[in-house]
């Protein structure tokens, strides 16, 4: 679903906007890095240590930023200060990230593979707990949730009718 012509579009021409990269708040950015490259097999692109004033002014205390390029998108892991104070804990944010599958058996490698990273004791996890289940809905529509190192929901969903077009 797309917006209407605003008055600065040429007629017939919606205003659209696509997902560039997530933002990644991490505590350690090393551990951070590893896992959503292993988890979702992508790669680190590059490392910034220096920021505009814009930047730094929407995010204080930032130290290091490394792009990681993985399953078509671009995660954006940074790092602050130990100086840096966090809002309160009433601001809101995100409550998940869905990200889809293709298939209900690529859903199950996703799984699969975080579980595999998880028990791997090569990660340190803010909220160790295990992804759950994979559910199906009434409309056939498939899911679990899972943390990432950071205590990040994700969920994975696959739904058939969009997977076959319709």
């Amino acid at each position: 679903m797309s917006l209407p012509a605003d008055e600065t579009s040429p007629p017939g021409h919606a205003l659209r906007a696509g997902l560039h990269h997530l933002a990644v708040e991490t505590a350690d950015l090393d551990n951070c890095v590893a896992w959503y490259t292993d988890f979702f097999g992508g790669t680190a692109a590059w490392t910034l240590d220096t920021f505009s004033d814009l930047t730094r002014d929407r995010l204080p205390g930032i130290t290091r930023l490394t792009e990681v390029v993985a399953a078509g998108t671009r995660f954006h892991v940074f790092t602050r200060s130990a100086a840096y104070a966090p809002p309160h804990p009433d601001t809101l944010q995100f409550q998940h990230v869905c990200m889809t599958a293709a298939t209900a058996g690529e859903l199950r490698r996703w799984r699969d593979r975080w579980q595999r990273l998880y028990d791997s004791g090569r990660y340190v996890f803010a909220r160790p707990e295990p992804s759950t289940d994979i559910v199906v809905d009434d409309d056939g529509v498939s899911s679990f949730y899972a943390y990432d190192v950071n205590g990040l929901e994700y969920e994975f969903t696959h739904i058939p009718a969009e997977a076959e077009g319709r």
